[in-house]
């Protein structure tokens, strides 16, 4: 078989997976090492075919995928790869670029920089500021932390609530800082009263937290931390890119004045994992933390690469399939997908709140409805498992109010009115059995 012969193949695989996702049990039905074992403990002797592989991957790997893909994927927060960014996922690996320098290539490196402007403008925000693309917002934080530390030394604690990501306090560990925890108030979002920013190199707000997608007073943050000399990260890798929808951005008031911002396309906007877009109105700060130009990476063009702004050195060209997601799209398409997702999440919200017996347990702002069952928290266990464990749904929980909380979160660009009635349907189905 030719690469075009193995290609067509690999693209029908695709496409036809796409088409039948809908149907395949959400969550994987395999016991831990029962995917290892079925594979053979050594690489073969002699090439195989690609025809191999894809049997391999419908045989013995398919079992053991979680379908992230699935319209009927409503744990953490969805993932979708839609075709523009399959396609462009596609289109990069055949390029294989190694963006160490501007020179080693400068299509990667000033795409990325045209494309993040792009989403800057889609989102709200500011002309003129940095974007550059991480693999996940963990690594953004790690990224917005260091350069915090680099930018006030002697300040060691990053302040947070306590409905932050862990990623915050991962990111405070690597750096051998202190993590300092603020109370929340009712509605999850951290209470600027009890804020004490003492000694503390950056404060890390959410809009949006994992939790329950709480939104924290940023504006009101904003004013504490330039009085006070501290970098303010804010935290929208799940919400952030709602702010392409001009009546959900009151959400956002003031997160144009923040040192750093983090917003994951691969979360909420269409586009394949991983692709986290980091922005800063503060560049150097980066360059003072991250720049190291050995002499054998000198150069004599007048440009500053993108690896003197992160940790990493080399980097691939994740930029072409975000690119390829917002030209394919568009503005009005992208706001059509999120305005969907509000729609049935509001949806869905109404109906639990109608149902007697349930209720909902925390405001909705965006896509994520956290809700139980009333009874007790083994009882609520009990009953999400049910749900998992038949294959025709996904979710996931929490704790608000050290309450076992079941959470819908959509995101899904495949997920249809129909989906989120199924979803329904199966909760109080397994409610009353």
């Amino acid at each position: 078989m030719t690469f075009r012969d193995d290609g067509a193949a690999a693209l029908e695989w695709a496409a036809a997976y796409l088409e039948r996702v809908r149907e395949l049990p959400v969550l994987a039905r395999v016991a831990p090492g029962e995917i290892r074992d079925a594979l053979p403990v050594a690489a073969p002797e002699t090439g195989e075919p690609f025809a191999a592989v894809l049997r391999d991957l419908d045989d013995v790997l398919l079992p053991g995928l979680t379908h992230w893909q699935s319209p009927r994927y409503f744990a953490y927060f969805a993932t979708t790869a839609t075709e523009p960014g399959i396609l462009a996922e596609l289109l990069a690996a055949t390029l294989n670029q190694v963006g160490i320098l501007w020179r080693t290539s400068p299509a990667l490196q000033e795409l990325e920089e045209v494309t993040l402007a792009w989403l800057a403008d889609l989102l709200g925000l500011p002309a003129g500021l940095h974007g550059h693309l991480e693999d996940t917002a963990s690594t953004g934080l790690v990224t917005a932390l260091a350069a915090a530390r680099a930018a006030a030394p002697g300040r060691r604690v990053v302040v947070c609530s306590g409905q932050t990501h862990s990623s915050t306090a991962k990111a405070a560990r690597l750096l051998e800082l202190e993590l300092r925890t603020t109370p929340v108030d009712a509605s999850y979002a951290l209470r600027p009263d009890q804020l004490d920013l003492d000694g503390a190199c950056a404060l890390v707000a959410t809009v949006g937290t994992t939790s329950s997608a709480a939104v924290d007073p940023v504006a009101e943050l904003a004013d504490r931390c330039e009085d006070e000399g501290v970098w303010l990260h804010v935290d929208a890798a799940y919400a952030g890119s709602a702010a392409v929808c001009p009546e959900l951005r009151h959400h956002f008031a003031g997160w144009e004045r923040a040192d750093s911002i983090g917003v994951n396309p691969h979360k909420w906007l269409v586009t394949p994992m991983d692709c986290s877009a980091f922005l800063t109105r503060r560049p150097e700060a980066l360059r003072e933390a991250f720049s190291l130009v050995p002499e054998y990476l000198r150069v004599d063009e007048d440009v500053v690469s993108l690896s003197e702004y992160s940790v990493p050195l080399g980097r691939r060209f994740r930029a072409l399939k975000l690119w390829a997601v917002l030209r394919c799209y568009g503005r009005d398409g992208l706001q059509a997908l999120i305005r969907e997702h509000v729609r049935l999440a509001g949806l869905f919200e109404g109906w639990v709140r109608d149902e007697p017996g349930w209720e909902v347990c925390a405001q909705r702002h965006f896509s994520l409805v956290c809700f139980r069952r009333d009874g007790t928290d083994e009882a609520n266990e009990a009953l999400l498992e049910r749900v998992n464990a038949s294959g025709e749904a996904f979710l996931s929980h929490t704790r608000l109010d050290d309450r076992y909380v079941l959470r819908l979160a959509i995101g899904s660009a495949r997920t249809t009115e129909d989906d989120v009635r199924a979803v329904w349907d199966v909760l109080r189905r397994e409610a009353s059995g």
